[in-house]
């Protein structure tokens, strides 16, 4: 049994497990990628991105503010959550790294083609989604592979995960205390 918690002054003890951090970021699909802009000011998008070898891959045009931020500066900041996922929700991990810009047209076709992978398996997944609904992947690559179309390659160096199941299985006996204690009030 998880160490009993009467409050959430100190959520380090509901960290994700490292098998339950990989699982989400395989299945999580979506990522807020964020950056800094010339002020120091930080900024994120959501953004689709490809985990492969202990990185995560993303695409975006070249005129976007991101890309030139990075350019100036690599280090970011990915957070990635499993709402919506089969892990259901509750569960996070947010990355600190760098994040390289490749514009080689080798390295962009083969994120492309997994990132098209990824939707078609979605799709299947979720008929209802009109995102990825009757996606043609070699048509998906073709709309994506402009001149214009860059890839990102985030680097973690370090996470912060949080396990919300645990946070519920380690508060739930103070809770019950509480409802208790409050009903004979």
């Amino acid at each position: 049994m998880t160490e009993q918690a009467v409050n959430y002054d100190d959520v380090k003890r509901y960290r994700l497990d490292p098998d339950r951090e990989q699982e989400l970021v395989n299945s999580g699909g979506e990522c807020t990628f964020i950056w800094a802009n010339k002020a120091g000011h930080p900024l994120g998008v959501t953004t689709a991105y490809v985990p492969v070898d202990g990185k995560i891959w993303m695409t975006a045009t070249r005129e976007r503010v991101r890309i030139k931020a990075i350019a100036r500066d690599g280090r970011s900041s990915i957070v990635i959550t499993s709402k919506g996922t089969p892990m259901g929700g509750g569960k996070t991990v947010t990355y600190k790294g760098h994040t390289v810009i490749h514009d080689d047209q080798k390295t962009k076709l083969w994120m492309y083609g997994l990132l098209a992978a990824g939707m078609q398996q979605e799709a299947r997944q979720d008929k209802d989604n009109a995102f990825t609904s009757g996606i043609d992947p070699a048509m998906f690559i073709r709309f994506l592979d402009t001149p214009e179309r860059i890839v990102l390659e985030f680097t973690p160096e370090m996470s912060i995960p949080f396990d919300g199941d645990k946070m519920a299985e380690g508060t739930a006996q103070a809770y019950a205390e509480f409802a208790a204690e409050d009903a004979k009030k």
